[in-house]
Order: C-alpha cells, then sequence, then structure tokens
C-alpha cells in the first residue's frame, strides 16, 4: 500500500508544485497571458495564496511520509489539495471552461488521501 501510495502522491505533488509554484511567482498578468483565463476573477493576492497552499500541500504529502514525523498528516494534506482543486472545478464550470485536468488532480487527490489513510493506519 505504501508503495502505491508513493507513486500516487509522487505524481501529485509534482503537479502540485509546478502549478502551485508557477501562481506563487509569475504576476497576475503574466498567468492571464499564459492562458489561464481563470485568474481574471481573483485579486493577485488571491492567486498567490492559491499558489502557496497547492506548494504547501504538494510538502504535506510528501515530508511527513519521509520523515517519518506525524505521518497521518500526509492523508490530511491530501485532502485539503482535493478540497482546492473541487474548487478549481467549480470556477472553471462556471466560466465555461474544460475543468478535466482540475476534475483528475481532485481525483488523485482523493485517491491519495485513501492511500495515505491505508498506509499509515
Amino acid at each position: 500500500m505504501l508503495i502505491a501510495y508513493w507513486i500516487v502522491a509522487g505524481l501529485l505533488a509534482l503537479a502540485m508544485l509546478a502549478s502551485g509554484g508557477m501562481k506563487a511567482i509569475k504576476p497576475k498578468t503574466a498567468i492571464v497571458e499564459g492562458g489561464m483565463g481563470w485568474a481574471e476573477d481573483f485579486t493577485p493576492g488571491m492567486i498567490k495564496f492559491i499558489g502557496v497552499a497547492e506548494v504547501l500541500g504538494a510538502l504535506g504529502l510528501v515530508l511527513p511520509v519521509l520523515t517519518g514525523v506525524a505521518p497521518v498528516l500526509a492523508p490530511i494534506a491530501a485532502v485539503a489539495l482535493a478540497v482546492v482543486m473541487i474548487g478549481a472545478v467549480v470556477v472553471h464550470v462556471r466560466r465555461k471552461e474544460p475543468a478535466a485536468p482540475a476534475l483528475v488532480l481532485a481525483v488523485v487527490s482523493v485517491a491519495a488521501a485513501v492511500l495515505g489513510f491505508l498506509a499509515v493506519a
């Protein structure tokens, strides 16, 4: 079960680090010009907050299990990322944009949470 967790959580963590890091570093105009129209609906501070939340969630997926310090935090981080991704799905649906990428990440987050709870139990 732990190997399955590492595969799912590792892929999810990489995706969230890339996505969140970009949102945390790039200015709002660059994000919108890069094809992420949803960012028009948010303030620069909210976009940075979403990016930091994704980066912290990615670290939360990996570090607790890797260090052995409070490994129960890893599946909790996965649940938190699922909530963020469900919010992303809502935003994309309201804007009549494709929501599939966010929906896939929400499902992977739930899978990481389930595997995490099974692995640490």
